[in-house]
C-alpha cells in the first residue's frame, strides 16, 4: 500500500504550526515550503521538529538520516516536501517489509 503524501503533509504542515505558532507562522506549508527560508527555521527547531516524528512515527522515520546525506547548502534549502517524501517511503518501505504488513506506524 502506498502512503498518501497529503496526509503526511497535512501531519508534518500541523507539526510545524503547533511548533513555529509563537513565530508567528501561520500561513499554508506546502511542499515547496522551505523550512530555513519561508519558515524561519534554526537548528533548535529542527531538533523539535525530529523529536515531534519521532513520537508520530516511532524508528520509522529517521529524520538525521534525511539530512545526514546533505551538504550544508542543500540543507539550508530543504524543503518540507523532501521531508514528506522521506517519510512516505519510510512507511511504504515497513508496509512492503515481510510480516509487518498492517503494523500501525
Amino acid at each position: 500500500m502506498s502512503v498518501d503524501q497529503a496526509s503526511v503533509l497535512a501531519d508534518v504542515a500541523e507539526m510545524l504550526h503547533a511548533l513555529l505558532e509563537d513565530a508567528g507562522v501561520d500561513g499554508e506549508i506546502t511542499m515547496a515550503t522551505k523550512f530555513q527560508e519561508d519558515l524561519g527555521m534554526e537548528s533548535i527547531d529542527i531538533i523539535s521538529l525530529a523529536g515531534r516524528l519521532q513520537v508520530r512515527y516511532g524508528d520509522t522515520v529517521n529524520f538525521a538520516q534525511l539530512v545526514a546525506g546533505l551538504d550544508l547548502d542543500s540543507v539550508r534549502q530543504l524543503r518540507v516536501g523532501q521531508l514528506v517524501e522521506h517519510i512516505a517511503a519510510a512507511l511504504d518501505s515497513v508496509d512492503a517489509s515481510p510480516g509487518t504488513a498492517g503494523t500501525p506506524a
